[in-house]
């Protein structure tokens, strides 16, 4: 591997991706740059492959790990996600096999019906996995949100006593659980010839199915039913419909902005506001 690795990785990621891949060569530096996470598109013994690699505060590569220890199978065996390739849970690196296509947001797939419909018919084969009953759940994300409010952040006072009272009324119960991405939405669809394929399960866990169309219903579809309408098509009814989705979109809401405004993030930020003025309007 070149010096490129010494920039990009740690000593002990660099010292077990080459022992995996030998020496790879860097084709393009992926990364965001907005948390401590590294993608790199490298190229090895012919093959075309995705490095993945975190610092000591990211909890998404063993999210991701988690994801590919059966939860994204049926995907896979389907060509619609990228199969794992070598993994280290405690140093925080991973590889996958790099899929073709161009990334849905920004695009004009972003707003393609037809993308839409193949995103719920992949999502729904997604959430089909093993489910559970889950007693605990209502409190976990409760108590989530509750944290998100006792940190930093810019939400109106208002607003955040009025959230208070609508999460002290919860008093929860056994809610069912299903594998869920957790970043269902176009920055993470990839669109080759036509076919849609997906990206990063660095949010995975097990949560109800209406979750994972938050970030849907606050961007894409706000204005364009008929994308909501393909989305559910392909999925073969609306998850929407659950008794859970108000409080869902309010607990995105503020996670959303309470996150957004930690990372200097102003136009994501402004989304979660938006997002929280039109839940609490929902409930």
């Amino acid at each position: 591997m070149t010096r490129w690795d010494r920039d990009l990785l740690t000593a002990g990621q660099a010292e077990l991706v080459r022992g995996w891949l030998l020496e790879p060569e860097l084709i393009d530096d992926l990364s965001w740059g907005i948390v401590d996470s590294t993608v790199l598109h490298v190229r090895a013994r012919g093959a075309d492959l995705i490095v993945k690699a975190g610092g000591p505060g990211n909890h998404h590569l063993g999210r991701e790990i988690d994801a590919h220890e059966g939860a994204t199978s049926p995907l896979i065996d389907r060509g619609l996600a990228a199969p794992l390739r070598h993994a280290d849970r405690d140093a925080r690196v991973i590889v996958l096999d790099h899929l073709p296509g161009v990334l849905a947001a920004g695009s004009a797939f972003e707003f393609d019906p037809d993308i839409h419909r193949q995103a719920g018919a992949a999502l729904a084969l997604f959430h089909a996995g093993a489910g559970r009953l889950d007693p605990d759940y209502e409190r976990r994300v409760t108590d989530r949100t509750l944290a998100w409010l006792d940190g930093p952040h810019r939400i109106e006072r208002a607003v955040e006593n009025a959230v208070r009272r609508l999460l002290a009324e919860r008093h929860g119960g056994a809610v069912r659980v299903v594998p869920t991405h957790g970043d269902w939405q176009p920055r993470n669809w990839l669109v080759d010839r036509g076919g849609l394929r997906v990206i990063d399960f660095g949010r995975f866990a097990y949560r109800p199915a209406s979750t994972d169309l938050c970030r849907l219903a606050a961007q894409q579809w706000r204005d364009r039913a008929d994308l909501a309408d393909a989305f559910a098509e392909g999925y073969g009814s609306d998850p929407r419909e659950d008794l859970l989705w108000p409080i869902e979109q309010l607990r995105e809401a503020v996670g959303t902005a309470a996150y957004a405004f930690q990372i200097g993030d102003l136009d994501f930020e402004a989304q979660g506001h938006r997002m929280l003025r039109e839940a609490l309007r929902s409930i």
